[in-house]
């Protein structure tokens, strides 16, 4: 049986949670920034809101306006411009949508969108226009979910994301994870998440203890998009992960103005390593309504790639790939200089 946390006592996560920064006139101040970014970030932040936790906030950079982790999370009057090819459902979510909050695309495996809150709004975020109060997998206490799970004896693998499925209670997510499995063809349990990164003291001996008494496998895959994300309590959370068994992967997005760059590429790259995470996927943007800003095109890309492979060995090096509706796994972009060999 999974150890139960004890309800009368909060954990200090969910402090830090609740004293995200939420006003995007406090994120300014807090950080020394102009004043007159203020109408831009009010107008944007009416569409998607700021959310940024004290442990992330205390990483940028004061009085830079661009500093690389404040560009991930400012409001600017940018997202608002309307661009061809940017949709609000841009990796057809809704269309391989099987249950509320159910999301089947590929094979093998299925993923739950377990719930719609994050600790950190990333601007570039793919799901910002997603309607998590209608396709939320645990509404109904995760029974349609398990029911596919279930039915399908192909599906080898869970992954649960939002959202960010480290949002919820330890106790809830323990629930799931002893439904899980009872489902005999589910042998592995993946967490995409960034609150480990954000608010590294989420990694606490209650998610230690049912991660680690599950019988499934457990990979996380982290999002980090720049080595200056990875302080010493990032590491130090990796390390209490590492040791509970989890297996630890990084998924980046190639953004403009934050880590477009060689030398950010591999710096992020290196700082993984250090902390005990491999990097897995550089993502190209998903072509969101209000993002269109953070684009590279994949020519660039496909350089930074090559530059990469130079400098770095094959095992840091991430696969880059992009997201295609209805394609059948993620779709590699070609490199320059294909068929170089591995290093």
């Amino acid at each position: 049986m999974i150890h139960r946390t004890d309800p009368a006592r909060q954990a200090p996560w969910r402090a830090e949670l609740a004293a995200a920064v939420n006003d995007p006139g406090e994120l300014l101040r807090v950080l020394g920034l102009p004043e007159d970014l203020l109408a831009s970030a009010r107008r944007a932040h009416e569409r998607f809101p700021v959310r940024v936790p004290p442990a992330y906030l205390a990483r940028i950079v004061r009085g830079d306006p661009g500093d690389p982790l404040l560009r991930q999370v400012l409001p600017l009057d940018l997202e608002e411009a309307a661009h061809p090819g940017f949709s609000k459902d841009p990796v057809g979510d809704l269309a391989a949508q099987v249950a509320p909050g159910v999301l089947h695309k590929y094979e093998g495996r299925v993923l739950l969108t377990a719930t719609g809150a994050c600790a950190v709004h990333c601007r570039y975020c793919f799901r910002r226009h997603f309607p998590y109060a209608e396709a939320n997998a645990s509404r109904d206490r995760w029974r349609s979910a398990l029911a596919h799970l279930a039915a399908d004896a192909s599906l080898r693998e869970v992954i649960l994301s939002g959202g960010d499925p480290l949002t919820l209670s330890d106790d809830r997510l323990a629930d799931l994870v002893e439904a899980l499995r009872d489902v005999p063809h589910i042998k592995r349990l993946r967490l995409h998440t960034r609150v480990p990164v954000v608010i590294p003291s989420r990694v606490d001996d209650a998610l230690l203890g049912w991660l680690a008494e599950t019988p499934l496998a457990v990979v996380m895959v982290l999002h980090t998009n720049h080595a200056q994300e990875i302080d010493e309590a990032v590491v130090r959370a990796c390390a209490r992960l590492r040791k509970a068994q989890v297996t630890l992967l990084n998924q980046a997005v190639l953004l403009a103005g934050v880590n477009d760059d060689a030398d950010a590429l591999a710096a992020l790259s290196e700082r993984l390593f250090e902390a005990g995470v491999l990097p897995y996927y550089l993502h190209m943007l998903d072509r969101v309504e209000g993002a269109a800003h953070f684009a590279v095109d994949e020519a660039r890309a496909a350089g930074l790639m090559e530059t990469l492979r130079d400098r770095l060995p094959g095992y840091l090096v991430p696969r880059l790939v992009r997201e295609e509706a209805g394609a059948a796994a993620k779709v590699p972009v070609a490199a320059v200089g294909a068929g170089a060999g591995c290093r």
